[in-house]
């Protein structure tokens, strides 16, 4: 099972608001009444519940004492939570970044299987510091922002490789992804050493799995726009995102039916893609190709 610690911050705080709910609903209480046997103001619980306010030791404690937990585990395991949901995420130092994007790095630091498409570029996840260096250059970035970027990067490539119980990953790529000269003009060695990185990340990570849409396929789901899906456990709701890598991406939770719906564009574009082995052989040809 998945190590409390390893959920970090964004997820604790989740999974411990979650579980709150659904200890209220479990008895039967409606938020006012809550409110009520506290003293507390509705508007108090409606925040400890959305998450807009911390939950101090006191309150906690007051919130299983009206819903009836009398285990001394289940206290201290949501207490530990509640804990680790107030320690800081390694992100939060970085405040150049946009809240949205700061909040999928918390959610994708806690996740226990990654899903993404890409069209146009290789994952973040994936990238070496040259190839990232050119795809932020392109962006919206101050040039002077540009080498935090990077950093930023593969710190969250770094964080997840050393967590104690690393996510799946999966990663599915238009071909446009890997056909396209990325650094051309500037080092012709980037793209096909960034193409070689995947590929060896592929064969070597037994939780990372990367596969290739060809131009064959024709039209499919992904043409529309690139997306993320992040799984959790412990009962909390799968999240999608939107453009995640940027500034102005989009979080979709659980019970939305875009998350369902793009659950099933993934599973689409996993049947029209490439075998692992395929993809891997392709990229590696491409490779060779711009070398």
């Amino acid at each position: 099972m998945l190590m409390v610690s390893d959920h970090r911050p964004v997820v604790q705080s989740a999974l411990l608001r979650n579980e709150l709910v659904q200890l209220r609903k479990d008895r039967g209480l409606t938020q006012q009444q809550v409110a009520g046997a506290l003293e507390w103001s509705t508007s108090k619980l409606i925040r400890v519940e959305g998450g807009a306010s911390s939950i101090t030791k006191v309150d906690l404690d007051a919130l299983l004492t009206i819903y009836r937990v009398t285990s001394a585990s289940q206290r201290e395991r949501l207490h530990t939570l509640n804990r680790g949901a107030k320690e800081p995420g390694w992100w939060s130092r970085y405040k150049d970044f946009s809240p949205g994007y700061l909040n999928y790095v918390g959610y994708e630091a806690g996740a226990t299987f990654i899903r993404q498409f890409q069209m146009g570029g290789i994952p973040g996840l994936l990238q070496t510091p040259e190839y990232a260096e050119v795809m932020t250059r392109i962006g919206p970035v101050d040039r002077q922002k540009v080498e935090s970027t990077v950093r930023f990067r593969l710190r969250r490539q770094a964080e997840l490789r050393q967590r104690s119980n690393p996510p799946r990953q999966c990663f599915v790529l238009d071909e446009a992804a890997i056909r396209r000269h990325i650094g051309i003009k500037t080092d012709r060695t980037i793209m096909p050493n960034q193409l070689r990185h995947v590929a060896d990340r592929a064969e070597r990570d037994h939780l990372v799995t990367i596969r290739v849409v060809p131009f064959s396929a024709g039209a499919h789901p992904g043409l529309i726009a690139p997306f993320t899906l992040l799984e959790f456990e412990a009962g909390l709701p799968d999240i999608l995102f939107l453009d995640a890598d940027q500034p102005d991406s989009t979080m979709v939770v659980g019970g939305d039916p875009r998350v369902a719906e793009h659950a099933e564009n993934f599973e689409t574009l996993l049947e029209l893609a490439l075998p692992a082995g395929e993809s891997i052989k392709l990229m590696r040809c491409a490779a060779d190709e711009m070398s």
